[in-house]
């Protein structure tokens, strides 16, 4: 039987019980990925030094607030098809692909870059959730993740921008 999701927790959904399964762990795995994203970025942004320190403060924090923004309709989504999600910090940190960096201290540039980095594997872990929504027809969180998609292609591009020419 695929059927995970409790009867008091389930959602009435057109999708078949393996679309449920495939989805909403995939959605799952990828809001761990958002949250660890988000907390690294939050950690940047506090921990920004230097003589760029308002551009790039100011960048992380609008950037952290995307990224925070794409929490909630992630978990909605997976219980909108009748699935669960995380509900834990241990099991965000089991499920996260996107590292975290606990270093007493990072260059500036080095965050900016690592950060671009974590987002464009974020970007690749998106386009890998859309396959899984293309294989079982699940348009409505394949559009979710195209724009979604979009916003971390924009966050990448910016951080490389601002990384380019590290020595001026």
């Amino acid at each position: 039987m695929l059927k995970s999701t409790r009867p008091e927790l389930e959602s009435p959904t057109d999708l078949k019980p393996e679309a449920t399964r495939d989805i909403s762990a995939a959605l799952s795995a990828l809001l761990a990925d958002v949250f660890a994203l988000y907390v690294k970025t939050k950690n940047f942004h506090w921990h920004m030094s230097g003589r760029h320190f308002r551009d790039y403060h100011l960048l992380l924090d609008e950037q952290s607030d995307q990224i925070f923004a794409m929490t909630d309709p992630i978990a909605e989504r997976a219980r909108k098809i009748g699935g669960t999600t995380i509900r834990s910090i241990g099991q965000i940190s089991r499920q996260q692909r996107i590292l975290d960096n606990d270093a007493d201290y990072v260059d500036p540039l080095d965050m900016l870059a690592e950060l671009g980095s974590d987002n464009q594997q974020l970007t690749r872990e998106m386009r890998q959730v859309h396959n899984v929504c293309d294989e079982y027809g699940d348009v409505a969180t394949a559009s979710l993740l195209e724009n979604w998609i979009d916003e971390t292609e924009r966050r990448t591009w910016f951080l490389y921008e601002a990384t380019r020419n590290r020595n001026s």
